[in-house]
């Protein structure tokens, strides 16, 4: 990827699991940014949140050159909300949207504190029986993508832990775990956008959805 910086600041959101986080991101050295990790509280407070950080960092939304938003894979009605919440602001101050990928964002910040050539896995519950999955190996500036992220059943998982690789998110037991990282903050979505996500600046927001990798079904009763 080629990194090409804004010269304006990045609104940036994260909803694709429990954090409800919003951040307004001038540059690598300088951001603002709120994560709350409480259940079910993003459709009340997304908006809520991003007013207040807009205010604090004296910025205006038609002032942001766009708006980040982490797109998935992650919790379906988390990720809606993101996306939605995007789309209005967007249309309503003219500004294009950066879909940033949820496990590239974190991969990004996950690589800058481990050192070169360390595999690491990030895994995450969808359900009782699968997960998400993708893994990377830590490379300067960006890490390699070893294995795309992908839907596995549970039991796959284990052929793929050796004692040569990390693992974060919450698919696996905690003492099999690094750290308990399952979702980026706003600001580390902030910086994969700021960084490369000028190439998907969109502004045709009608076919835009989030990367839910599977299908949604509803529980039938």
């Amino acid at each position: 990827m080629n990194e090409i910086k804004f010269d304006k600041p990045i609104l940036a959101m994260e909803t694709s699991s429990e954090i409800c986080g919003v951040s307004v991101f001038f540059n690598n050295e300088k951001f603002t940014e709120t994560n709350l990790k409480i259940k079910n509280i993003h459709s009340e407070k997304i908006l809520e949140i991003t007013g207040t950080l807009l205010n604090t960092s004296g910025v205006k939304l038609n002032e942001c050159s766009a708006i980040a938003v982490s797109s998935g894979p992650g919790s379906f009605t988390g990720l809606r909300i993101g996306m939605s919440t995007a789309k209005g602001l967007a249309i309503g101050s003219n500004l294009p949207i950066i879909p940033v990928p949820t496990f590239e964002a974190l991969a990004f910040h996950i690589n800058q504190y481990l050192p070169a050539s360390t595999e690491f896995i990030i895994a995450n519950k969808v359900n009782v029986e699968e997960i998400y999955y993708a893994k990377f190996k830590s490379k300067n500036p960006v890490p390699e993508v070893i294995e795309e992220t992908q839907v596995l059943m549970k039991e796959e998982l284990n052929s793929k832990i050796n004692d040569k690789v990390l693992i974060f998110g919450n698919a696996v037991k905690p003492e099999n775990q690094i750290g308990i990282l399952v979702s980026p903050s706003a600001s580390a979505v902030a910086k994969w956008a700021y960084n490369f996500g000028k190439d998907l600046l969109n502004y045709n927001f009608d076919f835009m959805e989030p990367f839910y990798l599977k299908n949604f079904v509803t529980k039938q009763g």
